[in-house]
């Protein structure tokens, strides 16, 4: 069977759409690479046709989910009525970023597994921290230096991270709450006074 000529890379972003989603909210290590090709329709020998190994496909899919973490960063930085960095720490710690982790951010979801991973997964990790962390620096008062805008972006991005994956990590409501809670105060008092 023949297929359009713009197929194998609608076959391959599907792919690459459907790992970045299923990484983030159940972990790279737990999804393999015949019940992803599976849940989208296709045989696992298909996947060799778009992808090396599964470490490439990890790379691209990290990237991905960088992709949307950082629009979606872009678009509350720069809302006119409620943007800034204060907005985004609010919505970076909600209940509703904590509770859908697969559309969430790959920092908070896949941090301590990317660690232990291939060096182009880590690679790519470190491109889109550097991404968000010099997005962050740039909404930041310009009165600062730029080395105090990155120092203040990488520690308000830190704790973000941090407070996120604990929060998803416990099994209890309250305390999930309370480290959202603490996060939110946490990563405010790093910002300079207005």
């Amino acid at each position: 069977m023949r297929y359009s000529k713009g197929h194998k890379e609608a076959t391959r972003q599907k792919i690459v759409d459907t790992a970045s989603a299923r990484f983030r909210g159940e972990g790279i290590a737990a999804v393999g690479v015949a019940n992803l090709m599976s849940d989208i329709g296709l045989t696992q020998g298909g996947f060799y046709n778009h992808f090396e190994s599964k470490d490439e496909l990890a790379r691209e899919a990290v990237a991905k989910g960088w992709q949307g973490t950082c629009e979606r960063l872009e678009k509350v930085l720069g809302d006119p009525e409620h943007g800034g960095v204060e907005a985004v720490i609010e919505s970076y710690l909600s209940p509703r970023h904590r509770d859908h982790m697969a559309e969430g951010c790959v920092a908070a979801a896949l941090s301590p597994e990317i660690a232990r991973g291939a060096d182009i997964v880590r690679a790519e990790f470190t491109k889109g921290t550097e991404h968000m962390v010099s997005l962050l620096a740039r909404a930041l008062p310009k009165t600062l230096k730029p080395k105090q805008r990155r120092a203040t972006a990488m520690a308000v991005f830190s704790t973000l991270v941090g407070t996120l994956a604990l929060a998803r990590a416990v099994n209890d409501a309250d305390a999930s709450e309370e480290i959202l809670a603490a996060g939110r105060k946490a990563a405010l008092a790093l910002l300079p006074a207005a």
